[in-house]
């Protein structure tokens, strides 16, 4: 199915309706007096503080629900709403996560444990993944995505890179990529189901920056539509919902059915069993918008990501790297509401830009040493003028710009994740550690990809490239024992 067929199939008259909200707002009309949890049992007067920031309704709206005809019974609300939402994105079913494509990841590792054999998986992938195989105990191969090592940027694999991934390891029986990347590149998701499948492998895709694909002729098709089995989708990204809110969709076929007990499994031991109500509606509300007007809104978010492209061009001091990223090999599309700017090009580095384009007023989703990254939500319009006008504006330190930060490769394998996570280990300096193997995860964020993984031998490289992180401007490495990276955390 084409992007523009998925766009015009969810907007119809079913989904122009929100019945997990609408039940929530009833509830509360019928004025109950509240003697259970959460504790602010929507008081305002006990919680005035509270209230002045979010509302009275908030409060009213938050409240712990186990109740017939919301979330229990048969066709409850909040069962209908899942299946609008199964509907609206193509999947056989459907779930809402309240913590995250995080909990979405991790459900998906532990329900792949139950496949049976082992997993080859991009080497890109987020570091809640890790942490997954870690609880899973699933063994992993790795395979490396393409690499901009310049701009500091992973893409993903093409479909031949994962055909020869599951040659060489014929036990596999998942698979699992990511895209779009971090900065937009799409893969041939249907090329790399056509080619797990005939390995006898479940394709799994983290399309955490992918939840409004599919909604607008002029973005691409969503991962479960192009054949992937489980796929798990940020709906806080980009879809318009509240933070910490994501999808998890099951895709039709063999394979998919053969997973589908097992996530059922896994979600109970990751969901909370308390789940925000305001994040659930949200998840409804964000469904309910894009499916039924996304063709329409989704038309001016395009029109500010041309705008901003557009004065980056026709200036000519930075440059827009869209076209440097489709070059490479596994890229077959471009997600075009995210913005990818070469600031380095115009004598300023990735990270500093952000930190400058900051303090004038405009906060940028990320930054390497080269890029920064601008993100427009579905449906939002955005001042490109006003960014473009700051961000020509920037100093030009090309004269006293320092050497590139390249992303290097990462280390050999040594031993497995869940191995290294719970071996013995010990804090030494980071100039002590290079040939040791890591025990942790740690990853320059965002975007979150682990430079340093559990079992992987530590290199020089990676180790200068996190410590140089670290000391940029809005530089964080997620996982590090000292925000320096002075120290590491290692296997005895």
């Amino acid at each position: 199915m084409s992007s523009s067929d998925a766009a015009s199939g969810p907007g119809t008259s079913a989904q122009d309706s929100s019945p997990y909200l609408d039940a929530l707002a009833e509830f509360v009309t019928k004025g109950r007096e509240r003697w259970d949890t959460p504790g602010h049992q929507g008081s305002v007067d006990a919680h005035p503080l509270m209230t002045s920031y979010f509302g009275e309704r908030t409060l009213a709206l938050d409240f712990q629900t186990m109740v017939d005809g919301i979330d229990l019974g048969p066709d409850n609300a909040k069962q209908r709403s899942l299946t609008l939402a199964a509907q609206a994105w193509g999947s056989s079913r459907t779930w809402f996560l309240t913590n995250g494509s995080t909990g979405g990841n991790l459900t998906a590792c532990l329900a792949m444990a139950g496949m049976g054999g082992s997993l080859v998986a991009q080497r890109s992938v987020h570091s809640s993944v890790i942490s997954g195989l870690a609880m899973s105990g699933l063994a992993a191969t790795f395979i490396a995505p393409d690499l901009d090592e310049e701009l500091g940027i992973s893409h993903g694999l093409t479909a031949q890179a994962l055909d020869d991934a599951l040659t060489a390891n014929p036990d596999a029986r998942i698979a699992l990529v990511v895209t779009p990347s971090y900065f937009g590149a799409c893969a041939d998701v249907r090329a790399l189901a056509d080619v797990a499948h005939r390995h006898n492998a479940a394709l799994i895709v983290d399309e955490a920056w992918g939840a409004h694909f599919g909604f607008h002729p002029d973005l691409p098709t969503n991962a479960v539509r192009l054949g992937a089995d489980l796929v798990v989708s940020s709906m806080h990204k980009l879809g318009g919902s509240l933070g910490q809110t994501a999808l998890l969709h099951l895709g039709h076929g063999p394979f998919a059915e053969k997973l589908e007990p097992f996530v059922v499994r896994a979600l109970d031991a990751m969901a909370s069993t308390s789940e925000s109500t305001l994040l659930l509606a949200s998840l409804d509300i964000a469904r309910r918008e894009i499916a039924v007007h996304g063709a329409t809104t989704i038309n001016r978010s395009l029109a500010t990501a041309a705008r901003l492209r557009y004065r980056i061009s026709s200036d000519g001091r930075y440059r827009d790297v869209t076209d440097k990223i489709r070059t490479y090999p596994s890229v077959v599309g471009i997600d075009p509401l995210r913005v990818v700017i070469d600031t380095r090009a115009g004598g300023v580095s990735g990270h500093e830009a952000r930190h400058l384009l900051f303090e004038g007023g405009h906060h940028l989703e990320l930054s390497t040493d080269s890029v920064v990254v601008a993100l427009i939500g579905a449906g939002v319009e955005l001042d490109a003028d006003g960014l473009a006008d700051t961000l020509l504006g920037l100093p030009n330190r090309e004269s006293e710009i320092r050497p590139v930060i390249s992303l290097p490769p990462a280390g050999p394998r040594r031993m497995t994740v869940r191995e290294a996570y719970f071996s013995a280990a010990e804090v030494i300096s980071a100039a002590d550690a290079v040939g040791r193997i890591s025990a942790d995860s740690v990853a320059a964020y965002p975007p979150g990809i682990p430079n340093l993984m559990p079992g992987e031998e530590i290199t020089a490289a990676n180790l200068t490239f996190l410590q140089d992180t670290a000391a940029a401007p809005f530089g964080y490495v997620r996982g590090a024992i000292s925000p320096d990276m002075s120290l590491v955390r290692v296997v005895i």
